[in-house]
Order: C-alpha cells, then sequence, then structure tokens
C-alpha cells in the first residue's frame, strides 16, 4: 500500500506530456494504444511513456 504514494507523483508527470503527444498522433491520423500496436496497425510514434501511437497498415 505504501507504494501507490510513490507512484501517484509519477503518474502525474506523465499526464501533461501524453497532453499535446494525443493531438500529434490524431493530427497523423492514428491513435494512441496502450502497450503497443498489434497486427492491423503499425507504430507512427509515442504518446507516453507507456502508450504508442497506432495506425492503420493500409491508411
Amino acid at each position: 500500500m505504501k507504494i501507490l504514494f510513490l507512484l501517484f507523483p509519477l503518474f502525474l508527470l506523465l499526464i501533461p506530456s501524453a497532453a499535446g503527444k494525443h493531438e500529434k498522433c490524431i493530427r497523423r491520423g492514428g491513435f494512441c494504444a496502450v502497450g503497443g500496436c498489434r497486427f492491423p496497425y503499425k507504430f507512427v510514434g509515442v504518446c507516453s511513456a507507456l502508450s504508442h501511437c497506432c495506425k492503420p497498415v493500409w491508411g
């Protein structure tokens, strides 16, 4: 339970950096996916430390 107090500030630091990159990803025609991009999608950028910008392969 004590680790939650340590993880919460780290989580708050990741949120502001993800906001601008999320819009950049949408302008590229993609979306943010936690973890990674699966087959019908390809990697086109980074949204945050934990999520990637994915775009359809045929689009």
